[in-house]
């Protein structure tokens, strides 16, 4: 029994131990986070949290973070946030480290437009789907030399090049996408089609865009919606609904694949 208690008191005490080396961080929405805190810069809290501690490295703005209560017993309460409308004072790290060289930047940078200088992104990866077209396109394609006999559903075939732009606070991101495609191999065609797209990603995924369009049969502006499936992988399967109209119809496809960050 005294050793079974003993084992019992190692236990408790190693818990203990445990509980104690966690960090706690309180954001200003109140939540509260076990965490270890790895570094905090001008900007940025940079920590792993305690119940995945093999995990990613996860960042949140000094400006959402109240207080927090380190594994010691110390505290820091980090100041107000600030204001709307009011000058946002945490600069970019880049943009400090320009300001240190060259004085301060012009005016203030205010909350919600804060870009941090590694936040383009660049991504890429296969895309592949079905297109669908109506009666004007398919006339209109009919007549260029070697589609005469072209069927109105076409497979694509792809890739996508994405560089996000910036990301705001709020999770809000700028997207130019170029996607070059090649459709009807499955009819023995070589459609080739070429979009340029300026577009917006909302914190949970859901994106739009819009852009020029190129192919045999002209120019078009091609509207595009859906949604990129993020994993903790660091692998995105874009879903997305694109819509061409022009030559007295519209063209619509379907697409989807993956993509990784290239550098």
């Amino acid at each position: 029994m005294p050793l079974r208690l003993l084992f019992l008191s190692l236990a408790l005490l190693l818990a203990a131990g445990q509980a104690r080396a966690q960090d706690l961080l309180t954001k200003r929405n109140g939540d509260e986070v076990q965490v270890k805190i790895l570094e905090i810069t001008p900007l940025e809290i940079k920590f792993r949290r305690t119940d995945n501690p093999d995990g990613p490295l996860i960042s949140v703005y000094k400006a959402e973070v109240f207080m927090i209560r380190y594994a010691n017993g110390a505290k820091e309460v980090f100041g107000a946030a600030p204001a709307p409308g009011a000058p946002y004072l945490a600069a970019p790290r880049a943009a400090a480290a320009a300001a240190a060289a060259t004085g301060p930047l012009p005016g203030p940078v205010v909350t919600g437009d804060v870009v941090l200088a590694e936040d383009e992104v660049h991504l890429g990866g296969p895309r592949l789907g079905i297109t669908l077209l109506t009666n004007g396109p398919l006339a209109r394609g009919r007549q260029e030399e070697g589609y005469h006999d072209l069927n109105p559903f076409l497979t694509q075939f792809g890739w996508q090049f994405e560089t996000r732009l910036f990301r705001l606070p709020n999770g809000v991101a700028g997207l130019v996408e170029f996607v070059p495609l090649v459709g009807g191999l499955e009819q023995g065609k070589f459609i080739p089609s070429v979009s340029g797209i300026l577009g917006i990603r909302g914190p949970k995924g859901f994106e739009f865009g819009l852009g020029p369009n190129l192919t045999p049969i002209g120019a078009n502006i091609v509207l595009a919606v859906g949604a990129s499936i993020r994993t903790k992988a660091g692998i995105n399967f874009p879903i997305n609904l694109a819509v061409v109209p022009g030559n007295g119809g519209v063209r619509i496809s379907l697409l989807t694949g993956f993509t990784v960050r290239r550098r």
